[in-house]
């Protein structure tokens, strides 16, 4: 099972760009489809960004498309969320996620980080 670590959240205006980065122990963590799950202040955690085990494939809600990129670097063990053009409404904890199953939903999930805050500020 693999242990997640993320960073890279922090305060931001609206239309700025933040970086998120999840580091990930375990000698298999290119087997793993990984995901970044966001819980926006009183709603439910909510699926975001997914990138395959190869990387090769990506998937992401409808309204983060063209402003967020999912990447991964897996012999750094390493999946990144490039965020851009923030908005207020992207305000809340993201959490990395990591399942050995192609598909992803939270009964899924195997390994969650601990979750890093974006507050967007408008």
């Amino acid at each position: 099972q693999l242990q997640l670590t993320e960073s890279g959240g922090g305060l931001v205006q609206a239309g700025g760009s933040l970086r998120l980065i999840c580091t990930a122990s375990g000698h298999t963590f290119g087997t793993y489809t990984m995901g970044w799950f966001r819980r926006a202040p009183g709603k439910d955690r909510k699926l975001v960004a997914v990138i395959s085990a190869s990387g090769g494939a990506t998937y992401y809600e409808d309204s983060v498309k063209g402003r967020f990129a999912i990447s991964r670097d897996n012999a750094k063990n390493t999946v990144f969320l490039q965020m851009n053009s923030l908005k207020s409404e992207d305000t809340g904890v993201y959490y990395c996620a990591a399942t050995p199953s192609r598909e992803i939903t939270e009964a899924m999930i195997e390994s969650w980080g601990q979750g890093t805050q974006v507050t967007v500020s408008s």
